[in-house]
Formats: C-alpha cells, structure tokens, sequence
C-alpha cells in the first residue's frame, strides 16, 4: 500500500492548499443533484450503514473519480487520465508528466489496486487481493524535510479511522442508515462533503485528502480481476 498521511503545518504544494481549498468548495457549492442524496453521491463513496461499514452504496469508484477530476478541471480541459501505471515502460516519464499536469491545476484519475491505492481501513480491502480502486489527485507537495509527496483526494469515507470517525455525525446523526439523508437540505449536503474534504483548518484538509508517497521509480502492482 502506498504510504499515506495528513497535511502538517509547513507542507507546501503545487498548486498552493489555498487555491486547492477555493477550487473544491466552489465546485461543491456549484454540484447540483436530484436529491440529497445523489448529491452526496457524486462526491464521497459512502457505507450503506454508518456504524459498521459493512457494504457500500456503489462500486462506482472510477465514474466517480472521472466526475470529480472533470469538477475539479473545468477550466483546463478536464480531467487527466495517465497511461498504465503498471507498466514498467518509462514509468518514472509518466509521473513527471502527471506533475506537470497538476501544475496547470489540472485534476488526475489514478487507477491501481485497491490495496495499493486504497485507505488502510477501506472496505474494498480483501483477502484475495482482487480489485481496483481510483483516486484523484489534486497536487503535488514537499514537506519541512524536504520528502516529496502527491496530495490525493479518496472519496471512500471508510478508507482511515479519521475519515470513519468524521462521517458518522454527519450522515445519519450517529446510527442507522444512508437512506436517512433524504432529510437533508443542499445546506445540510454542502456541510457534509465539505466536512469530509476540506475539513475545518484553511491550512489543512478534511479525512479524504490525503499525503501519498508515491514511489515514481516503480511500477504499480498489476490489478487482479475477481
């Protein structure tokens, strides 16, 4: 799995968290859905219980991805898509193209398996090792000492004990089921995606932004189909 952490004071990245933070919030604030919850949806992969995350709404983690890639990069041509990730072929060529591409503040989808890419507590996670997940990365980032990261955005609200610890609250007021969000207001939907991805410091994000330290010599392991 590819190591993960949270945004610390003194992280620096490119583009800078302030614009990052601006351009998320606006796209939240411009996402317009048919109900509260495929307002949700289209921003966080969701459990279909929030004590116990025992299953998901959808699996649509790579049509998600895309949407929110797009969202994110309206005014530069959308989304990125890279070629395999797992291909040793010029490997480290690729990601310093995906570093140029984050710096015209364009979003990019990143495809691999699900225990590469995914959280340390995602349901998705599975003994077999089967199946693939998708992120979106926003940016790329270098710490006080100096160790360079990719700054990611993981809808799966089940992926860390934080993003777990964060949803519950907000989804169903701490038990029952998704299905209860259809009492939300737009105001209510806003608060909750923005909670989970922005989090409350302007220097910081919320659970589902995320430090990836991502080895860009190396191939990603190959995904294996259940």
């Amino acid at each position: 799995m590819i190591e993960q952490a949270y945004v610390q004071a003194g992280d620096v990245t490119i583009p800078e968290i302030a614009t990052l933070r601006a351009r998320i919030s606006q796209a939240i604030d411009d996402t317009v859905a048919a109900g509260p919850l495929d307002r949700l949806k289209v921003w966080l992969q969701m459990p279909t219980d929030s004590t116990f995350f025992n299953g998901t709404l959808d699996k649509l983690c790579g049509e998600r991805a895309k949407d929110v890639g797009d969202r994110l990069s309206s005014d530069t041509g959308g989304v990125y898509d890279p070629a395999d990730l797992s291909a040793a072929l010029d490997i480290a060529t690729k990601w310093t193209a995906i570093s140029d591409i984050l710096h015209s503040d364009r979003a990019v989808t990143i495809k691999g398996p699900t225990g590469h890419v995914g959280g340390v507590k995602s349901t998705f996670n599975n003994k077999t090792g089967t199946g693939f997940h998708v992120i979106v990365l926003l940016a790329t980032g270098q710490e006080l000492g100096g160790r360079h990261f990719f700054l990611g955005f993981d809808p799966d609200v089940s992926a860390t004990t934080e993003s777990r610890t964060t949803w519950i609250p907000f989804a169903v007021g701490g038990g029952g089921t998704v299905a209860k969000v259809s009492a939300f207001t737009d105001a209510m939907c806003a608060q909750v995606i923005k909670a989970m991805i922005l989090g409350n410091s302007q220097d910081g994000f919320g659970p589902l932004v995320r430090k990836y330290y991502v080895d860009t010599t190396a191939p990603f392991p190959a995904i294996i189909r259940g």
